[in-house]
């Protein structure tokens, strides 16, 4: 069984093979997060390069943060490592650069059919059989509820599930402890390649091209955590970074976690609260964080996901450049129909991003409207317009904006949700937010200049402001001409 440790002696061997200087290593970035049941616990990540041998590499995870200007871009991908030995120090090494070899591939599309297969794998020392494969495959069903339903929906059709399968239960070759010795983490790349090793004579994973996606069910706990990301590895033939997840049963008795995984799998990352405590847990409005609390139920697939945000949307290539609005900080744009993220076939605005003068391009905001309606948001903390602020550096580059102070620990609080009346002004004063009104598709809203610090009664900005034109980040926000300032409860031309 492969450890870290040994993964770490691989690696000093490839770097200190000819002299004590920095070293480029190409291969894939393999990423992998770990969830604990019901949300409650620190998330787990873990990322690797694996180079076309089959050589993996753990990497440290914060180093890579902070080496690549946007990592979770990257999963997937062929990159380059600038690695550089260090004399001192827990690390033997550091990372000075991560890039993407094909600059053109870098952020991973995920568009058309998207095809995914379950493997049911026992462990042998465990006879349980949770659930049969009839359950399995109506998992990927296209009624509401099922994941070929949720995925069009949250998609905007971009993409589907057609042609998923179930398969199993297959045996595993050695029991649970082999893989899960006590007090360790589970063995992920043990668990991969014997789950799909006992499929191969059943499934084909190089069909039509290859599948997207594996869900490995287990009928037994693994470490705490369920699993989601990418395995890199040949599989019929076809070498490639795999969407993978690792499934105990309280996972995948449930679609949230399990859709959660997937969206892992898709190369998402997880969401976060401004809080600041670290729990990537504490946003309720996007599955890719606290994926239980105000979601739907089904009842034969238990707690079920709901929408993602508007910035992994755009970053799966599901949101078109007519549906985003780009602004830059400080100047001015009004009454703007703001559509609710989760309206298919939409003919408005439905993201807007606020990129900030000074400040580079991966750190900026998200606007979206949010609404109690549909088989996924239904049970939504409330009707509002939602802001993320947005920077590719940290754990988790989305965090919802909260008006309280501090900001309440779970965002499904008053604070986190912007109502008709109500100003959200950013840090540093670069803009404010105004919600003008609300309708059946979203709302209108306006987004000023400098605005005056408080959320209830502020002014929406103060001062002209200029509209611009950011080129290539989304369509023009509008005329190039001074508009007046914005005024208490409205902004000019508007009701």
């Amino acid at each position: 069984m492969k450890t870290i440790a040994v993964m770490l002696a691989a690696l000093m061997a490839l770097l200190f093979a000819t002299a004590a200087r920095a070293t480029v290593v190409e291969g894939r970035l393999e990423l992998q997060w770990g969830d604990p049941a019901q949300g409650r616990g620190e998330a787990q990540f873990r990322a690797a390069l694996v180079r076309d041998d089959g050589q993996r590499f753990a990497l440290d995870a914060m180093q890579a943060l902070r080496a690549a200007d946007d990592l979770y871009s990257l999963a997937g991908q062929r990159i380059a490592v600038d690695f550089s030995p260090v004399s001192k120090g827990v690390t033997p090494y550091s990372i000075d650069a991560i890039v993407p070899v094909n600059a053109a591939k870098a952020g991973d599309k995920i568009l058309g059919t998207t095809v995914w297969v379950t493997l049911m794998c026992k462990f042998s020392d465990i006879a349980t059989e949770q659930q049969p494969l009839s359950f399995f495959a109506g998992q990927y069903g296209n009624n509401p509820g099922q994941l070929d339903h949720y995925w069009r929906e949250v998609s905007y059709d971009k993409i589907n599930l057609t042609g998923s399968s179930a398969h199993g239960w297959f045996v595993l070759p050695n029991p649970r402890s082999f893989y899960i010795p006590p007090g360790q983490s589970a063995n992920l790349n043990q668990l991969f390649n014997d789950c799909t090793t006992a499929a191969n004579a059943t499934v084909n994973f190089a069909a039509n091209g290859g599948v997207q996606g594996i869900n490995m069910m287990f009928n037994g706990d693994l470490d705490g955590f369920a699993w989601g990301g990418r395995r890199c590895t040949t599989l019929d033939g076809i070498n490639k970074c795999w969407s993978s997840t690792w499934n105990p049963p309280w996972s995948f008795g449930n679609l949230a976690p399990l859709a959660h995984e997937m969206g892992h799998g898709y190369g998402l990352p997880h969401v976060n609260n401004s809080d600041g405590d670290g729990d990537p847990y504490d946003n309720p409005w996007d599955v890719m964080s606290d994926a239980w609390s105000n979601a739907a139920s089904n009842a034969t697939y238990g707690t079920i996901a709901k929408h993602i945000n508007v910035y992994h949307r755009m970053l799966l290539g599901w949101m078109d450049i007519p549906r985003r609005l780009v602004i830059a900080a400080g100047t001015q744009v009004s009454g703007i129909q703001l559509d609710r993220a989760s309206l298919i076939g939409s003919s408005h605005t439905q993201m807007i991003q606020v990129f900030v003068l000074g400040e580079p391009a991966s750190n900026h905001y998200t606007i979206e409207a949010r609404k109690r309606v549909g088989n996924y948001d239904a049970n939504l903390a409330g009707n509002a317009v939602i802001i993320h602020q947005v920077n590719t550096a940290r754990n988790e580059p989305a965090w919802s904006m909260d008006a309280a102070v501090p900001p309440a620990n779970r965002a499904n609080n008053e604070g986190s949700m912007f109502k008709v009346g109500e100003t959200w002004t950013a840090p540093g004063r670069t803009f404010s937010v105004r919600v003008l009104s609300e309708n059946a598709d979203g709302f209108v809203v306006s987004v000023c200049g400098s605005g005056s610090v408080g959320r209830r009664n502020a002014p929406c900005g103060l001062g002209p402001a200029t509209a611009a034109t950011i080129p290539e980040r989304g369509r023009p926000i509008g005329p190039a001409t001074p508009l007046p300032p914005c005024t208490v409860g409205r902004c000019p031309g508007r009701p």
